[in-house]
């Protein structure tokens, strides 16, 4: 594989790094949404310079300092880091946007710490997404635990510190506990933390018991990809504003932590080690767990935000599944369902907090009739709920199919079961909330004859995600061909 070193990857964690003290000292709430709306903009040009050079099978190298011998704080651009970047810089755009119009609405207070924060999330999902060993990326996934802790707590009340403190227990307790040690064993091991194509654990001629234990170890280490037993941190985290949800939920944390296990298994691990020791089974035995146990409990839901959590729990172990699958169309499906989750579930949450500034509402029992109220909004919620089960004409479709495929090509029937029975949970859930909406009578009267959405700010983001789910079914290809790459190199099929 060819490299080139360039600055640009640092730049690109920097440029939303280096703006807070701008935002701080911004005493006007429009100077300080412009500086978030430049940061934005270079962030995602940044990265967008660098999609040519990945696409001709360059990887794009840069290193900051080495630590010990053999492990740097070292960035690396391939294809899968550059799917991840491409999602994360351009979500922020729309999210930086959505936090205007929702901040503004409820007239939520800090809003100056709020922009500042989520800055600096920004910086550590760039970090995650470029990091070239498992060195770097531990260091950006805790900078980004706590940078989001302030946003979780936003509101500072007793349920907004309990759910803090659950938070940072589960997320930096399994890392310090569980990755930390288990780096220290592979570096003592190898000599390296290096991410290879076929992991830089292939060739330590470690035993399958230890191999195991550091997979358990990485795997549940990095719990912000709420893989069961370890999810319930998740829907605790609904007590944060809106905007922070949807950057939890489809462009930072749980993608990070998805991110970082998709990262540990091809690069630590590497597809012909996991397969020598028949560890793929155990993955996705685990995966399938969490996806069918989070879409059951999604049913029994009232409140949206917490439908939308164990939604989101469920989901992203179909990435686990796809990776774990370790065939190159089940990994190309989980791959790609990383960029396809994260525009219907973020439209979603866009929806749940313009319902809540436009009504006050959480409970879905409350929005009876809402769709009269609010058709765009509920639209655009059933196209994302469409995008999430996995139906055309939204992208969704794409990396559902591929794992399907994925399922055939391991010979993994059982998995096929998965997919089907997860697929019909998730219509059982959104379907009847989107039919009660437009077509049942309304229960209130503010619901029945007037139309007043949520202002521009806050209705105009999730539009634009909304159309870019369907625009993904007819062009999924700049993901695609990503996640094609990616598996290529790794397997070489």
């Amino acid at each position: 594989m060819e490299t080139i070193t360039s600055i640009k990857p640092l730049l690109a964690v920097l440029v939303s790094l280096l703006i807070t003290p701008l935002l701080i000292s911004s005493k006007a709430p429009n100077v300080r949404e412009t500086w978030t709306f430049v940061a934005a903009a270079v962030k995602f040009l940044i990265v967008l310079s660098m999609l040519p050079t990945v696409l001709k099978g360059t990887e794009i190298v840069y290193t900051i300092a080495e630590v010990v011998p053999g492990v740097a704080i070292k960035f690396r651009v391939d294809a899968l880091g550059m799917l991840f970047a491409l999602v994360a810089s351009s979500l922020w755009i729309i999210t930086s946007a959505y936090s205007i119009g929702y901040m503004r609405g409820l007239k939520e207070h800090s809003q100056t710490r709020y922009f500042c924060f989520f800055a600096l999330a920004l910086s550590a999902t760039i970090g995650v997404a470029f990091s070239a060993n498992l060195l770097t990326l531990y260091l950006f996934y805790e900078m980004l635990s706590f940078a989001t802790y302030p946003l979780v707590t936003h509101h500072q009340d007793r349920e907004a510190r309990s759910s803090g403190r659950k938070y940072l227990l589960y997320i930096v307790g399994t890392s310090i506990g569980l990755v930390l040690p288990a780096m220290l064993i592979s570096y003592n091991l190898t000599g390296t933390l290096e991410f290879g194509k076929q992991g830089f654990l292939a060739g330590a001629g470690a035993s399958k018991p230890l191999i195991g234990l550091l997979l358990v170890m990485l795997v549940f280490g990095f719990a912000k990809a709420a893989i069961m037993p370890l999810h319930s941190w998740l829907p605790a985290a609904m007590v944060a504003p809106t905007p922070v949800s949807a950057l939890l939920h489809a462009v930072a944390v749980v993608k990070v932590g998805v991110f970082s296990v998709v990262r540990v298994l091809t690069g630590v691990f590497g597809t012909d080690l996991l397969l020598s020791f028949n560890f793929g089974t155990a993955i996705i035995l685990v995966a399938s767990v969490t996806i069918l146990v989070g879409s059951f409990v999604a049913l029994s839901q009232d409140g949206l935000k917490r439908l939308l959590a164990f939604s989101t729990i469920a989901q992203l172990s179909y990435i686990v599944l796809g990776v774990g699958l370790l065939s190159p169309k089940g990994m190309t499906g989980g791959m790609v369902h990383i960029a396809m989750h994260a525009f219907g579930k973020i439209t979603l949450f866009f929806c749940a907090g313009a319902i809540f500034v436009a009504t006050g509402k959480k409970n879905i029992s409350e929005m009876v009739g809402i769709g009269r109220r609010m058709p765009v909004t509920m639209t655009a919620f059933f196209i994302a709920s469409l995008s999430i089960i996995g139906m055309p004409p939204c992208g969704g479709f794409i990396s559902k199919w591929y794992l399907v495929l994925g399922s055939l090509e391991a010979h993994q029937m059982p998995v096929l079961f998965v997919l089907l029975t997860s697929s019909l949970l998730n219509a059982a859930y959104f379907m009847p909330f989107v039919y009660k909406a437009f077509f049942c009578v309304p229960k209130e009267a503010m619901f029945e004859n007037t139309v007043q959405e949520a202002p521009p700010f806050c209705v105009v983001p999730l539009v634009i995600t909304a159309l870019i789910s369907i625009v993904l079914l007819f062009y999924p290809q700049p993901f695609l061909r990503l996640a094609s790459m990616m598996v290529q190199g790794i397997t070489g099929v």
